[in-house]
Order: structure tokens, then sequence, then C-alpha cells
């Protein structure tokens, strides 16, 4: 492998050409009109436009991407996240075409895309399962049937789904048939593919996830957890590893759970198996992600293993570089997705330019980010801009060394979720670890931020204050003798 094309923008698209940078592989970056200014297009070896800036007009181009991997002589295309990275589609054209996609297969995607048909793949291997059903449900009858057997509240997901799109609580049977129309009509509008079923809604559950990695040899390996429950709209803002409430044994069967997934599939390449936890620590099979995670850098952090290198030589048909035995948890890593989002309002999304843009600095600390001072952020993609991550000894280290991170982070110009993390993890719920994936509907209020603000800019008018009346006590006449008395000399008189 001598070439990759990044198949992505933003921070992801650093983060990949800084390994293939390290592993002495050239890179080709790939941009829509918006992202021409990017660091990640100049970071790279050589970059070619592909469109718009929407991304049906650009970077969901599979074809042109491919087209621009054949003209630069690329020998491989890595997705990163989100756009073509879960398209089994694109997996098949690649391998179609002789470039190595840097991911799993057209078979693992498909399987796994379909949470029902990925269910029906665990199930037998006795990866525990959330009540519910195995196959799309047909009919309303059908539906409540159902629902009557297992009881309310249920919960009804598009099986194509992500990102709580095509996703309905019900909570009786008489607002069931409309809940059920309004998620098929999101899950084809979202998907194409208005397929629905049903399971048992676990109320308050811990969303963890197990990363793993597996080559084309058969060997795979786990490398622990990731607790995700700090979530607005179904979607991550703060991650950890490893989790503050599982014990040895639960995470040892949580991994092996997460292997025999990967197995019921044929999987190599990184991937991650998510799990709802309740409060007795029942574990329930969720779905598998067939791609790198956003918050995969927690676990590089408490492992030391590069799992984009991993990626790497395992699309090389290599085997993996590390064993089970190898693998140990050093100390605590947190990360704070940092979003072009208003906390104070239902956390919208922001755009503007980024007036000041200075990251933080210092030990055990890393930002993954694509921007720099003096850009725009654009309206055309998701709204985080940096990853904020920490690494310490423990826990409560590394809460200090994140707060510590978010207040040298300093952002003018856009709205962003800084003073929600320092809030968050400040906060008696997740400083003790009982927390669930409803902890901004049960703890958070704008106002909290609105007087932590008021309350620091209380403190910087004092401070400015304070220097304003000692530069103007400075500026008054002095005598002689008071200035030479105050540099310590001794006036002699004449």
């Amino acid at each position: 492998m001598q070439k990759i094309l990044v198949a992505n923008r933003g921070e992801i698209a650093m983060r990949v050409m800084r390994t293939a940078k390290e592993m002495g592989i050239k890179t080709v970056a790939v941009f829509s009109e918006a992202d021409r200014n990017m660091p990640f297009v100049r970071y790279a070896d050589e970059a070619v436009c592909i469109g718009p800036a929407l991304s049906a007009q650009s970077y969901l181009r599979a074809e042109k991407i491919l087209q621009v991997a054949h003209d630069t002589g690329a020998d491989a295309i890595h997705p990163g996240y989100g756009f073509l990275s879960e398209n089994a589609s694109f997996s098949k054209a690649c391998a179609d075409a002789g470039v190595i996609f840097i991911g799993p297969s057209e078979y693992s995607i498909n399987m796994m895309g379909s949470k029902i048909a990925a269910k029906q793949a665990a199930k037998k291997f006795n990866v525990p399962m959330v009540p519910g059903t195995e196959d799309p449900i047909e009919t309303v009858e059908e539906a409540k049937e159902i629902a009557a057997r297992i009881g309310f509240p249920i919960l009804i997901k598009a099986s194509a789904g992500g990102g709580g799109k095509g996703m309905r609580v019900v909570e009786n049977m008489e607002s069931l048939e409309e809940q059920m129309r309004m998620a098929r009509s999101e899950a084809m509008s979202a998907f194409g593919d208005d397929a629905v079923f049903i399971e048992k809604y676990v109320g308050a559950p811990r969303h963890i996830e197990i990363q793993l990695m597996g080559d084309q040899h058969g060997n795979y390996v786990y490398l622990f957890e990731r607790e995700c429950s700090i979530q607005r709209r179904h979607q991550k803002l703060i991650e950890e590893a490893p989790s503050s409430c599982l014990t040895p044994d639960i995470r040892k069967a949580m991994g092996e759970s997460a292997v025999a997934v990967a197995k019921s599939c044929n999987y190599y390449g990184a991937g991650t198996v998510e799990f709802l936890v309740d409060e007795n620590l029942n574990f329930y099979f969720l779905e598998m992600n067939t791609r790198l995670q956003v918050e995969h850098c927690v676990t590089e952090m408490i492992t030391g293993i590069d799992l984009v290198k991993e990626q790497i030589r395992v699309a090389r048909g290599e085997k993996l570089s590390i064993t089970q035995n190898d693998l140990k948890i050093n100390g605590h890593a947190l990360e704070l997705r940092v979003c072009a989002e208003d906390p104070l309002n239902n956390f919208l999304p922001d755009t503007g330019k980024l007036e000041m843009y200075q990251p933080p600095k210092g030990p055990g600390v890393r930002v993954d980010d694509g921007f720099e001072q003096g850009m725009e952020v654009p309206i055309y993609y998701d709204s985080m801009i940096a990853k904020l991550v920490v690494h310490a000894a423990t826990r409560d280290e590394a809460i200090e060394r994140l707060c510590r991170a978010i207040d040298e982070y300093h952002i003018k110009g856009i709205h962003n979720t800084l003073s929600f993390g320092k809030w968050a993890v400040r906060t008696e719920p997740f400083r003790s670890g009982h927390f669930d994936t409803k902890f901004i509907e049960n703890y958070f209020k704008p106002e909290y931020l609105r007087s932590e603000n008021a309350d620091q800019e209380t403190v910087a008018a004092l401070l400015a204050t304070a220097i304003w009346e000692k530069d103007r006590q400075a500026e008054k006449p002095q005598s002689m003798a008071t200035v030479a008395a105050g540099n310590g000399w001794k006036m002699r008189r004449g």
C-alpha cells in the first residue's frame, strides 16, 4: 500500500493522514468547494476538488472518488466515519475497481447495517437481546399483539436507522398506530426503507460500546469499553474509557459478546458493538457500527494502540499486531465533542467565523481538529469542529485535566459546547458515575450555564477594574524622591 485516498474531511481526514505519514504512505485528499482552504487539504500530498459544498454533490459521490483514486494512483481508500464509511455498495465498488477499502467487506456492512439482520445474527451466538421482534413489523395488528406481549413502553425503530431517525417511544396502545406511521414515514425519508421493528423500551439505560478489531485470518480482540451515555438527540457529547460502572467480569462478558457479533458476520477491521446496560448491569445488544467511531481516541489513550494503523495493516492482509493478553487498561480518558452548537438554545447548530481559535496544550491533552482561527464553520456538514481528549492516571484526575483544558480552549465567534462540558463533568451524578442516557434531560438547565457565565463575567469585570485602577495610580505624577525611593536609590542633598 503506497498511497491512500481519504474519502472524508475535517479532523478525521487529518487523523488518518497523520498515521499514514508515520507509516510512510502518501495521501490524497478529496474536498468540496466549501472546504478548499481547510487544513486537511493542505496537509495531504495531493488534493482534488470533487464538487460543490453539498455532500450529495461531493463527499457522497462514490464514482467520482473512485475516479480520483484511479487518476492519482491511490491503491486504497479510507472512508473515515460518516459519508460512505458504512456504504456496502461503495465497499464492493472499491473491490471491483481493484482498490483496497480500509474497512469491512460488503457482506459484513450489509448484515450489520440492518438492525434486524444484525439481531438475528447475534442471537445465534447467544448475545443478550432486548425483548422484541426479530423480523420487520408488517401490520399495526401485529405490532399491537407484540406490544401486549412484551408490555409498554415500547420502542419502534427503523431497521436501517441511525442518529435517532425513525425512532419512536410508545407509551400506550392508543398512540401505537400513529407513532408507527410516523416512524415509517421518517425512516423512508431518511433511509429509503420504511422497515421497522419493535423492542422493549429500556427507560434509563447506559449506552456502553465495545471497541474491537478483527483481521482476515480469523483473529479478534476487544479493546475494552467506552461510556457514551451523555447525549443530546441520541447523539453523543461526552465519552470516556473505561466506564465507571462495569466490573471486570461484566467487561469480559461484554467484550466476548462483541467478538461473537463480529464473528457472526465474518468481520475484519475496526468495529464497535453497542450495548444498552440497565440499572442492574444487565447488558443487551443494540447494534454494530462497521467503521471507526468518532470517540475511538479515548480507547487509543487507555490502550496505547493506534487504531488507524491497525486498520491499515488489516486492510493490507496482515495479522493483528496484538492479542487479547497484550491489552491492558492504562488510566482513564475523557472526550468532549467541541461542537458549533448553543447549549443555551437546545444545542441548536451554529455557524460563523472562528474569530478566535486557540486549542489547549499540556500534559495528557489531545485535540483532534480540522479548523484554524479565521475560518468559517459551514452549514453543510456535522456541527463538530474538534474533539478534546484528555488522559490521566485516574478518573478524578482526568476530570480535572479536562476542566483545565476547557479553560485554556479559547473560541470566539460561534456558540460551542465547551461550557456545557465543564459543567457536566463537575456535576455530582457524573463524578459519582450514577447517570444514564437521560443525563441532559434530568439534570441540565440552560440557566445553569447562564449563571456560571454571569459569575465569570463578574470576576472578569472586577479584575479589569483592578488593573485599570493600578494603571491609573501608576500614571500619577510622582516626585523625584518618591521615584528614587521606589528604585532603592538615596537622594543626596546639596
